[in-house]
C-alpha cells in the first residue's frame, strides 16, 4: 500500500452523511470521495485506548447505515487492528493540555479541548501526518499556531472555513 497516513477528525465523516447544514454537495462529494480514498489506499491512525473511536461511536452509527461516513465508521471500526489500513499509537494524559503530546504554546491554550486528541495521535505518530478537516473552524482560526509545531491541518472545505 502506498496511501497516506491521516488522522480524521469526525467532522469529515458527519458531513460525508450530508449532516451538517453548513456544507453544500461539492463538500460533501469530497468528504465521500476522501473517505472512500483512505479506505483504498490509505492507513488512519488512531489511539490505543480508544478516545477517537468512542467520539465517532457517539456521532456515527455503527451498524454502517444509513451514511457514507457510517459506513466509513464501520470499515474502520472492523479494521482497527488491521495494520493494512489502521495504525493506533499512545497518547499520554497531561492535566492542562489533556495530552503530553499537544504542543505547550499560549497560542493554542483556546484550542477546543475535544479536538485535541487528532493532534496528539498526529504527534504521537512521529510522520507528520495530515489531520483531515471538513467543517471545524477551530482548526482554522488555530492554524498558524498549529503549523509551529508541524500540525498539518487540511481542509477539505476551505469555504466553510470563513462563514
Amino acid at each position: 500500500m502506498t496511501g497516506l497516513e491521516v488522522v480524521i477528525d469526525t467532522n469529515v465523516a458527519v458531513v460525508a452523511n450530508g449532516k451538517t447544514q453548513q456544507a453544500g454537495l461539492d463538500c460533501i462529494l469530497k468528504c465521500i470521495r476522501t473517505l472512500q480514498r483512505i479506505q483504498n489506499d490509505g492507513w488512519v491512525l488512531l489511539n490505543d485506548s480508544s478516545l477517537i473511536l468512542t467520539e465517532y461511536r457517539n456521532n456515527l452509527h455503527p451498524s454502517g447505515q444509513p451514511g457514507i461516513g457510517d459506513a466509513f465508521f464501520r470499515w474502520l471500526f472492523e479494521n482497527q487492528a488491521n495494520p493494512e489500513h489502521c495504525r493506533k499509537v499512545t497518547v499520554n494524559l497531561h492535566s492542562d493540555r489533556d495530552f503530553e503530546e499537544f504542543p505547550d504554546d499560549p497560542d493554542l491554550m483556546a484550542f477546543d479541548r475535544s479536538d485535541r486528541k487528532f493532534v496528539a495521535v498526529a504527534h504521537a505518530s512521529g510522520n507528520e501526518p495530515d489531520i483531515l478537516n471538513a467543517s471545524d473552524t477551530d482548526w482554522w482560526i488555530h492554524r498558524e499556531g498549529s503549523r509551529r509545531h508541524g500540525i498539518k491541518a487540511v481542509f477539505l472545505c476551505p469555504e466553510l472555513m470563513t462563514k
